[in-house]
């Protein structure tokens, strides 16, 4: 054949160890080359024009169809998106955040149930017994005749109206003399 493997430089290669070997080739093979080189070079340009053509005639067809770059961008984006959540990486991935997700949810709830028995364990204490009596008995002396008990909302509502109320009564006294 007129090309010979050892022909083409690879890269890297010298370039003046390549410009020897044009030398050994005989004119003949030289000018069949050079005919080679522009016809390849012509299907080049060519092959261009016809890509340009059909690049245009596709553009065409597509304003005709009411498809413009934003769809094609939406579609482009989803179809990716459905290729991405179809490999197995995306699923295993998906599976070990999942499992992920329940083991830090059975760890909230935990969590959760310890903080619930601590407040259990604060109010079954003997400091905050203690300080629920005195509440109780405080209750007791500014409420008046009412039973004593309730949450300890109540107790303060009932501290602070008993409060009010005696405010009121002195300033009747001091407006009566």
């Amino acid at each position: 054949g007129l090309l010979r493997s050892d022909s083409i430089p690879e890269v890297g290669e010298d370039v003046a160890a390549t410009v020897g070997m044009a030398e050994t080739l005989s004119e003949e093979e030289q000018d069949e080359l050079r005919k080679e080189l522009a016809k390849v070079e012509e299907e080049i340009q060519t092959l261009s024009q016809v890509l340009a053509a059909k690049e245009k005639h596709l553009a065409e067809i597509k304003r005709k169809l009411g498809i413009n770059s934003l769809q094609e961008l939406r579609q482009n984006i989803t179809k990716s998106w459905q290729d991405v959540t179809s490999t197995t990486a995306y699923k295993k991935t998906s599976e070990t955040l999942s499992q992920a997700g329940q083991k830090a949810s059975a760890a909230f709830s935990s969590v959760g149930s310890v903080i619930t028995k601590k407040f259990e364990d604060v109010r079954n204490s003997p400091t905050f017994k203690s300080f629920e009596e005195k509440v109780e008995s405080l209750k007791s002396k500014v409420g008046g005749s009412r039973p004593a008990g309730g949450d300890f909302g109540e107790v303060l509502n009932s501290a602070a109206n008993a409060s009010a109320t005696e405010t009121i009564a002195e300033q009747t006294q001091e407006e009566t003399h």
